[in-house]
């Protein structure tokens, strides 16, 4: 096990009609002037946000509102949230939504403070300054509702790139399961699949003897298998989407990731299927996974086989443990199908011809070095055999 640090000093909220309290948790954390960011529809027409704003107002907190954030959270909004939090005087950043409000309320944060372009912090350069953020979480997916990250794309050249430092940990998390029930099978299912790609990019890992975070994290993809078909079947399923909740905090605060490497270029390949096809991250890593685990097995089946056995129930081939590490990968892909995943580019609406610039934005693109690195370090005649593999 590697030398390691961990700071978690979010505050969570679990549970039924949490979000009345809002305005409480604003000010226990200082918030005088509050910006409130959401993305649309479903936070309004299920009067969630009329509930928070109520909470501020009754705890007389005035707040400026700023919406439309979409899906892979673009660069632009985050430019007009920066401006409005300066001139507004705003000194607390309140996010309404799943993982794409809150990524871009982490941005926002970060740049009210910074006196540069926020997006070099998406080059590099450490977050080290923000204005406090809260959330209040509508789907389970991103764990960004208690990680030090954000993602965004930049719409000059559609770069989507992540950024991070513990200065962006929410202060508070609002957890509350039954505000996820409205969501549909596949937004639910695209939740599903970037918890378990948060578990996989930790489990794989160059590190040895790191027995207890293995164990967390088979855990957790155990709680996922479990839960997942069960609220795909039953999306009122409260307990069912409570535990599917909490392990998307675990999987990606870090707490079952200390210690060791991270992998993250599944993540990475991935990030370009949604900035080029605007399609959903989750339903884009259900595509890749598969595509990356099949290319990099050899570099250590041992560590495939292992997930295989302990998560997906495979016999061990001890002659053949390549046999075992491939079923594995199997098994995982089939899951995906099985909750409304798609399985290879078709179906995501990708384009075998649009595989050179794929790469070449993956590879290249922002300044990258002509490679990813990860589990296994790949370049781009890597990167390639991975997107064919997904066709």
């Amino acid at each position: 096990m590697n030398n390691f640090t961990f700071y978690s000093p979010t505050y969570f909220a679990f549970g039924k009609d949490t979000e009345n309290d809002a305005g409480t948790y604003v000010k226990r954390f200082g918030g005088t002037k509050v910006l409130l960011h959401y993305g649309g529809g479903s936070v309004v027409r299920s009067g969630l946000l009329y509930r928070v704003k109520t909470s501020l107002e009754k705890e007389e907190i005035p707040y400026v509102m700023l919406g439309g954030v979409q899906p892979n959270p673009r660069s632009g909004l985050v430019y007009e949230g920066i401006e409005l939090c300066k001139k507004e005087g705003v000194d607390f950043v309140l996010a309404v939504g799943g993982g794409s409000t809150i990524d871009s309320a982490k941005a926002i944060a970060a740049g009210a403070l910074y006196k540069g372009d926020f997006w070099d912090y998406f080059c590099g350069k450490r977050i080290d300054r923000a204005l406090p953020v809260g959330t209040i979480l509508t789907i389970a997916a991103a764990g960004s509702e208690g990680s030090p990250d954000t993602v965004i794309t930049n719409e000059n050249g559609m770069f989507k790139r992540g950024a991070s430092g513990d200065a962006i940990r929410p202060k508070f998390s609002i957890l509350n399961p039954a505000l996820t029930q409205t969501l549909s099978p596949y937004q639910t299912a695209c939740g599903i699949t970037d918890i378990m790609a948060h578990l996989y990019e930790r489990y794989l890992t160059n590190t040895r003897d790191v027995e207890v975070t293995d164990r967390l994290l088979e855990a957790l993809l155990l709680t996922m298998v479990h839960e997942g078909p069960r609220v795909i079947e039953n999306p009122n399923n409260y307990e069912a989407r409570a535990n599917i909740m909490w392990a998307g905090m675990m999987g990606h605060n870090n707490s079952c990731g200390v210690g060791r490497t991270q992998d993250w270029n599944s993540h990475n390949i991935e990030h370009e299927l949604s900035a080029l096809y605007d399609c959903a991250h989750g339903a884009g890593l259900a595509v890749t996974m598969p595509a990356v685990f099949t290319y990099v097995m050899k570099h250590n089946v041992m560590r495939f086989a292992q997930v295989a056995v302990r998560v997906w129930g495979c016999q061990m081939d001890f002659e053949h443990p390549e046999v075992t590490a491939q079923a594995g990968i199997e098994a995982f892909r089939n899951f995906l199908i099985s909750i409304g995943m798609p399985k290879n580019f078709e179906e995501l609406g990708a384009k075998e011809e649009d595989i050179p610039k794929l790469v070449d934005m993956l590879c290249d693109g922002d300044g990258r070095p002509g490679f990813i690195r990860g589990f296994v370090d790949l370049d781009k005649e890597d990167c390639t055999n991975i997107y064919k593999l997904m066709l």
